[in-house]
């Protein structure tokens, strides 16, 4: 072969691999770096931070920790084990980290030098523990554990030892994704003297009650004092239906001299929870909600002075819902992230004034906040790319980014612009919607069009990046996807979040009707081609359009939708939230007209679109049933109908090969009927 032949065939071959690489895929998306678990040093101005990696193949995925220095930037692998190393965090001692990792199915907590890269074991748990924190001393450690307090049937009745059965007299017997294991995460507390853990005490011994609260939280939820005298925890101490129909959980300190608890929010009956001490000790503070029942209500910071016992709601003034903040080292101001305009921005409240400044501005989503100084780092995300580390000034609120964890994979792809438009609702309200284009798009052309339902309700369409609802992956199969940020969603005031409460059919379902009515005008979008999709609530707006759209749409999808009300009331498991959003019980006489009004399943005459039903097994959110309700239905009606099921997983896909597969039916379907 000539030197000319090879030249062209390279040529080739790199032309097809660029080509290939061009736009978004699904395989594409499970190779993104996964950035997170950002910890600041402020002595040393560099911060550890976690990368995960998924092996499609494996099925699986890594974690590894990273060391990043704030000042210019650099960062390097400082763990590359075969096993994932989770929590890691500052020690007391210089270069010196401690992180959790797995030893013999068992997680351990380790030291580790970054300079001489000795690894340490410090503890030898006999189970695994589900996080921990140190004292500010270091003199003792707190950790969570699951403790195992209930019989199983195989112990109440020993002579059946191959008995599989379950038996329950109260509710709450299963929860998000999983029944009930017979345990309750406890804190417990531990001595680390000589390099080592000693055996810990269980501050919440016999107490049939989780903390953190399950399942989302985390040792944000548990604090100590700066004097290492009170350890303070989050606890919802109710069980059974009681706990079913509120979300009145408190804050508990643990006295360390006396071993006495005492409840420190007794009367506030929303959620109470995320403890923090200001760095001296002068403050204890923590989120509130004020209302019992509703975990969507604003969440406000509440500041106890530690000396003269006072309270006081800094926030409640600010039409703001806070999810995460930090004290300066004056205790004098305080950080926090909130949701603005479909975006989540960093803001500063001083304390002697009483004054809040926006920090940040920008189309994109902080999503973590620390304090290095006279900067705020974290990571931060936008619709066209997940989590990097960025610092921002706090007084000229300038950015800079720190990571660029998949600059290599985004340097042979191309992004669809993102569009912001106000769009004028059917109650002559302006409603932000985000429109997404295909990353070659040609005004000349028409493209199918795709309203995206958001779940929630309460769920901000922000500038969040999906590894799954990923805007950037269908705006590359060549879609265009309308976003709207439609009634009931966080950042644009109280009034707007609530407004979907008790009328899930009413207004919420007009907004979608007018977003996707207003952009189809354009053009470029074709009014033969356009599908809704979403999830969860987004998933029941796609039951609920599917017999009102009046033609409007060629293909409805449906991920983990509630179909029928009346059936989901029976079999979901947070009954707080279905009494305050949907109003209660089926069979209560004020409630009929709110259920006949509210539930897809009373419009089912209407349907005559084709639809792709997707379901878990294990969402115990969304109960199965409602998925293979509105499958049947539609089988029966003679809809051209899929029903797309998973037996392992619950409200996500979080499986690596269960999500390429989740893709590639979602874009099959919508091919088939849409293009």
């Amino acid at each position: 072969m000539t030197a000319r032949y090879f030249f062209l065939l390279f040529c080739l071959i790199s032309f097809s691999f660029s080509q290939a690489q061009e736009h978004m895929t699904p395989e594409l998306l499970w190779k993104l770096k996964r950035v997170g678990s950002v910890q600041v040093n402020e002595e040393t101005n560099q911060a550890l931070y976690s990368q995960t990696i998924y092996d499609l193949q494996a099925n699986k995925g890594s974690k590894d920790i990273y060391l990043l220095d704030l000042k210019t930037g650099e960062s390097k692998n400082i763990t590359n084990s075969p096993e994932s190393e989770y929590s890691a965090e500052w020690t007391n001692t210089e270069n010196v980290i401690r992180y959790m990792k797995s030893v013999d199915g068992v997680l351990q907590l380790f030291l580790y030098n970054i300079e001489t890269k000795e690894e340490k074991m410090i503890s030898s748990f006999p189970e695994n523990i589900n996080g921990y924190i140190f004292s500010p001393n270091e003199d003792f450690i707190v950790y969570t554990q699951n403790v195992k307090l209930d019989k199983t049937v195989n112990e109440i009745y020993p002579d059946l030892p191959k008995a599989d059965a379950r038996i329950m007299d109260d509710l709450m017997y299963r929860h998000w994704d999983s029944w009930h294991d017979f345990t309750y995460s406890h804190v417990f507390v531990a001595q680390f003297e000589n390099g080592k853990i000693s055996a810990g005490k269980d501050i919440m011994e016999g107490e049939k009650f989780d903390s953190p609260l399950k399942p989302f939280g985390g040792m944000e939820q548990i604090t100590i004092s700066p004097d290492g005298k009170e350890v303070i925890y989050t606890c919802k101490k109710m069980s059974g239906i009681n706990y079913a129909i509120s979300t009145n959980s408190d804050l508990y300190a643990y006295n360390m001299e006396s071993g006495e608890t005492k409840n420190q929010t007794n009367g506030r009956m929303g959620y109470d929870m995320n403890p923090k001490y200001s760095p001296k000790g002068k403050y204890l503070s923590w989120l509130s909600m004020k209302r019992d029942g509703y975990e969507a209500d604003k969440n406000d910071i509440i500041l106890k002075d530690i000396a003269t016992g006072n309270t006081l709601n800094l926030t409640k003034d600010i039409d703001l819902t806070i999810t995460d903040y930090v004290f300066n080292s004056k205790e004098d101001k305080i950080y926090f992230k909130s949701v603005k305009n479909a975006t989540y921005q960093l803001f500063e409240f001083d304390l002697k004034s009483n004054k809040t400044r926006q920090i940040t501005e920008g189309d994109h989503n902080w999503t973590s906040i620390a304090l290095a100084g006279k900067y705020l780092v974290g990571t931060k995300t936008t619709m066209n790319h997940p989590n990097d580390i960025f610092k921002v000034d706090i007084k000229k609120g300038e950015e800079t980014r720190l990571t660029d964890a998949n600059k290599e994979i985004y340097d042979q792809i191309k992004i669809g612009k993102v569009e912001k438009r106000w769009i004028t609702t059917s109650d002559n309200k302006k409603m932000l919607t985000w429109v997404i284009y295909p990353p070659n798009f040609d005004p000349s052309k028409k493209y199918p069009t795709l309203l995206y339902c958001q779940g929630g309700p309460q769920s901000a369409v922000s500038q969040f990046f999906s590894f799954r609802w990923n805007f950037q992956l269908m705006a590359a199969n060549d879609y265009i996807i309308v976003a709207p940020n439609r009634r009931g969603l966080p950042g644009f005031g109280q009034e707007w979040n609530e407004a979907i409460s008790k009328d899930w059919g009413g207004q919420a379902m007009k907004d979608y009707l007018a977003a996707i009515d207003s952009v189809s005008k354009e053009p470029y979008c074709d009014q033969n081609r356009l599908g809704a999709i979403g999830a969860s609530y987004g998933g029941y707006s796609v039951y609920y359009l599917a017999g009102i759209h009046q033609k409007r749409f060629k293909t409805f999808i449906s991920h983990c939708g509630l179909f029928n009300l009346y059936s989901w009331y029976g079999t979901t498991e947070e009954l707080f939230f279905a009494n305050w959003d949907i109003g209660g019980p089926y069979w209560l006489k004020e409630n009929k007209e709110l259920y006949a009004k509210n539930s897809p399943s009373n419009y089912v005459q209407n349907w005559d679109t084709p639809m792709l039903v997707i379901h878990g097994e294990k969402d115990f959110r969304v109960p199965i049933g409602e998925g293979m309700q509105a499958f049947q239905a539609a089988q029966i009606k003679g809809i051209p109908s899929r029903f797309l099921y998973f037996p392992e997983e619950g409200h996500w896909v979080l499986s690596p090969q269960n999500g390429i597969v989740w893709h590639r039916e979602f874009f099959n379907w919508l091919d088939r009927w849409l293009k």
